[in-house]
């Protein structure tokens, strides 16, 4: 476990949201969140983002996997934000979801070692969390779902495949690759929130999410690489254009207000989105299109190096009530432990 203060400084420079939000997320029921709305700027994908990302991926898996995947859909959709939730109050939680690749001199492989041990041992636990360890975590997730697989433990299997979704996401948004994550250093806070939920809130529906089918891989660590080498490859862009729009057509046109919840919030005017929309050409659909293909890749993987367990025998193992009532169980103990916390500091 990384030491205490460590995990804070993560804490309080990657996640900025009022903890008085979390109870009002672990408290909603898993059901509620089919049509979620983006709390005011988070740093991470939106809400809904996650869980379409989540949804598509199904459509993504061989028949004999979807008697489980399809039959469970609803689980995957709604459970795709629980990493997000479980940050708060679970202390390792919060390096999972990012790497600052900008802070390494050199990332080739020699440099920054791909596998977990060997990264761990040449920098240090410690400061490999402080950094971000998402690209490292998501193949741990992979070898713990290919383990649930062959256990043919269906709660193990939807509950793993709901977060590897997760940190899949994460990976492929160019601003949970680096030291400037929100634009907090370049004078541009809060496109985070902007890119990740703003647009995908006002545009997507106009997105194409047909990804093709599933494939196997034959190196799943080298592809968790690729993904945030690809997305730090279009950082530069999400910074330039931002910055020479709001230079074009200044702080008034930028933003705008809007009443969420019964709250007036500050938010990125309609105008100035469909501008930095349309000049990333595409750039947000091809990395939400890239997620959905590697999460439909990955449980692909997982279920193949298993063996290709019957899946239409597991999907009667478990009912809808029973994972409701375990899910409300997993997240009230989330929610126990951050209260705890919160007493000891």
């Amino acid at each position: 476990m990384y030491r205490n203060s460590i995990w804070l400084g993560i804490f309080l420079r990657k996640y900025f949201l009022t903890i008085v939000c979390l109870p009002l997320l672990l408290l909603t029921p898993a059901h509620a969140w089919v049509t979620p709305k983006p709390l005011r700027m988070a740093p991470q994908w939106g809400f809904f983002a996650h869980q379409q990302i989540n949804r598509m991926a199904v459509f993504t898996l061989p028949p004999e996997m979807m008697p489980l995947y399809k039959s469970r859909i609803q689980f995957l959709t709604d459970n795709a934000v629980n990493p997000d939730k479980r940050r708060y109050a679970v202390v390792d939680e919060a390096p999972r979801h990012f790497i600052d690749l900008d802070v390494y001199a050199d990332t080739t492989r020699e440099t920054l070692p791909r596998s977990w041990s060997a990264a761990a041992a040449k920098f240090g636990a410690d400061t490999l969390a402080m950094h971000g360890i998402v690209p490292w975590h998501i193949q741990l997730v992979k070898y713990q779902l290919t383990e649930a697989f062959k256990e043919r433990n269906v709660r193990k299997i939807l509950r793993l495949s709901a977060d590897i979704g997760h940190y899949i996401a994460d990976a492929n948004v160019p601003l949970h690759t680096t030291r400037n994550y929100n634009g907090q250093l370049t004078n541009q806070t809060g496109i985070h929130g902007f890119w990740e939920s703003r647009l995908p809130e006002l545009f997507s529906t106009n997105y194409d999410w047909v990804v093709g089918s599933a494939e196997y891989l034959e190196k799943p660590q080298q592809r968790a690489w690729r993904a945030v080498f690809d997305a730090h490859a279009a950082l530069d862009s999400v910074l330039l254009i931002e910055r020479n729009l709001t230079a074009e057509l200044g702080e008034s046109r930028k933003w705008n207000f809007e009443d969420r919840n019964g709250q007036t919030i500050k938010v990125y005017s309609a105008a100035f989105s469909a501008h930095y929309h349309e000049r990333l050409r595409g750039q947000v659909e091809r990395q939400m299109r890239a997620s959905i293909k590697m999460v439909g890749d990955f449980w692909y993987t997982c279920w193949v190096d298993a063996g290709q367990p019957d899946l239409k025998k597991l999907a009667r193992q478990v009912d809808d009530d029973t994972e409701q009532t375990e899910t409300a169980a997993e997240q009230q103990s989330w929610l126990r432990r951050l209260f705890k916390a919160r007493e000891e500091n």
